[in-house]
């Protein structure tokens, strides 16, 4: 099954989708040393991003978070792609300056769920699950 989505930060990653149906803040809401959620109040809290792909409404919090996602990367915990409902800026830019595959808009969420290995082609604006 292909879904069409917007690119947003260009490149193609394959990987196990970590889904999330809360807005998530990387300042503050996961190590960039490990990966994991560290966010309290967060459902996937404990959980490692490292490697992932993941699939969330958005973000949420301050600026920095953009930096944060950067300080993922080289530290090698980031996730391999990133897919949002409706991107905003503060992840868009961590994507770009991390180069993060990153879309949006997907037309459908059918099967994106939890441990389903994905490719994200922003290239082509698709998502691909495998």
């Amino acid at each position: 099954m292909v879904i069409k989505c917007r690119t947003i930060s260009k490149g193609e990653a394959i990987g196990e989708l970590i889904v999330s149906s809360q807005p998530l803040s990387f300042l503050g809401g996961v190590n960039p040393d490990t990966g994991e959620v560290i966010d309290s109040n967060h459902e996937l809290k404990g959980k490692f991003i490292k490697d992932k792909i993941l699939f969330i409404p958005g973000g949420k919090g301050s600026t920095v978070g953009s930096y944060v996602i950067f300080q993922m990367k080289k530290n090698n915990v980031a996730p391999s792609g990133i897919i949002c409902l409706n991107a905003e800026p503060i992840i868009a830019t961590g994507a770009i300056i991390s180069d993060i595959p990153m879309v949006d808009s997907p037309t459908s969420t059918d099967g994106l769920v939890d441990g389903v290995k994905v490719r994200v082609d922003s290239e082509k604006g698709e998502i691909t699950l495998l």
